[in-house]
């Protein structure tokens, strides 16, 4: 069974055409509607106070270090040795080639490879993911940026570039250097 609607406008209805027509001269003979009684507002909730969480302080000693990008200068690094690293004059202590691994293998050895690099305190090291299909390159190529800057990673490589302009498929990194405690 259809409800009915009620014949007429509804309060609001009503306040709204009365907004609308506010500034229109009735025709001869019409009239507006009057204006209806503006029902009184609900009452408003008193406002619980906004608690400010204070900024958590930052911690004291070294300051965040930055992302690693492959092909920029990172700071703190003298340009005679960035210029080394970027040319492939630096001779890479140790090498690890990539080929052929599935993702999670190849992210799992590099890992233990500069782990065990910067343990051993080697300075510089080649990575080779291979350039993979052209132009975007393989999935190794794409990832060794994300995984350098992995919080476990980030720490221990100073600077990455690619050994030649048009050898996009290798990486020399240049690790940092490590300071044992003496006396341990």
């Amino acid at each position: 069974m259809r409800r009915l609607r009620p014949k007429g406008l509804s309060g609001t209805d009503l306040a709204l055409w009365h907004a609308y027509t506010a500034e229109i001269t009735p025709l001869f003979g019409r009239q507006r509607p009057a204006a209806p009684e503006a029902p009184p507002p609900p009452p408003v909730p008193p406002a619980e106070p906004i608690l400010v969480k204070p900024a958590p302080a930052k911690p004291a000693g070294r300051p965040p270090i930055p992302e690693i990008r492959v092909g920029e200068a990172p700071s703190g690094l003298d340009r005679k040795r960035w210029t080394a690293l970027r040319r492939g004059d630096m001779r890479a202590e140790r090498t690890l080639d990539l080929h052929g691994r599935r993702v999670q293998e190849a992210h799992a050895a590099l890992r233990a490879f500069i782990h065990d690099a910067a343990a051993d305190g080697i300075r510089t090291v080649t990575v080779v993911t291979g350039k993979g299909p052209q132009p975007e390159g393989g999935i190794l190529r794409r990832e060794l940026p994300h995984w350098l800057n992995a919080p476990d990673l980030r720490p221990l490589v100073l600077g990455a570039a690619h050994p030649h302009p048009t050898n996009a498929g290798a990486v020399n990194l240049l690790l940092r250097r490590v300071h044992r405690a003496k006396g341990w």
